[in-house]
C-alpha cells in the first residue's frame, strides 16, 4: 500500500475522508459547498473515450472549468434543464482508494465509485473508474482535477440529472 512520505500530513486516511466527504455532499445535493472544494483552475471530466488524456481535444459528456461547473450546478439548483427536474436522487460508494503519485502539494488517487440514481421511480446504476488530482492547500484538500471513467461511456450520451 503506498502512503505519503513523512514530511506531509496528508495520508490514505485523509484522502479518503476527503472523498467520502465529497461523495455525502453530492448525495445530500449540496452543490455549493461541493463548488468550494475546487481549485480556481480544475477541471471536472467525464470523457466517451476509455483511454487517452488529451481532454480538450476529445468527445467528453462532460469538460467544465470553474465556470461551467457553477453553470452546471445553478441548472441542477434552478430546474433549468429538463434532466434536472427534479434531480435524482443518488447513493454513491466510493472503494478501492489508492494513492498513485505525490508530486509537491498534488496527489494523484484514483478509486472505484459506484453511484445508484433513482428518478421517477425508476433505478439506474453506474459503475466508473475515478481520477482525482487534488492539491495541498492552507484551506485543506482541494480537487484539482477529477476524471470520470465511466465503464459503458459509449451508451451514456443521455442525460444525467447530477454530478458524478
Amino acid at each position: 500500500m503506498k502512503d505519503f512520505p513523512a514530511q506531509t500530513d496528508v495520508n490514505l486516511a485523509a484522502v479518503t475522508e476527503f472523498l467520502w466527504m465529497e461523495a455525502d455532499l453530492l448525495d445530500a445535493k449540496e452543490y455549493d459547498q461541493w463548488l468550494q472544494l475546487w481549485t480556481a483552475t480544475g477541471h471536472y471530466v467525464i470523457p466517451v473515450e476509455k483511454e487517452g488524456d488529451d481532454f480538450a481535444n476529445c468527445l467528453n459528456i462532460a469538460y467544465d472549468n470553474a465556470l461551467m461547473r457553477d453553470m452546471r450546478v445553478k441548472r441542477l439548483q434552478g430546474g433549468f434543464s429538463i434532466s434536472a427536474a427534479p434531480p435524482a436522487e443518488s447513493v454513491r460508494t466510493v472503494s478501492r482508494i489508492v494513492i498513485d503519485s505525490v508530486e509537491g502539494s498534488l496527489i494523484t488517487v484514483r478509486a472505484a465509485q459506484h453511484v445508484m440514481e433513482d428518478k421517477f421511480g425508476r433505478q439506474r446504476s453506474f459503475a466508473m473508474n475515478v481520477t482525482w488530482k487534488l492539491e495541498q492547500t492552507e484551506e485543506g484538500l482541494k480537487i484539482h482535477d477529477k476524471i470520470i471513467r465511466l465503464l459503458n461511456s459509449d451508451g451514456m450520451l443521455t442525460s444525467i440529472s447530477y454530478l458524478f
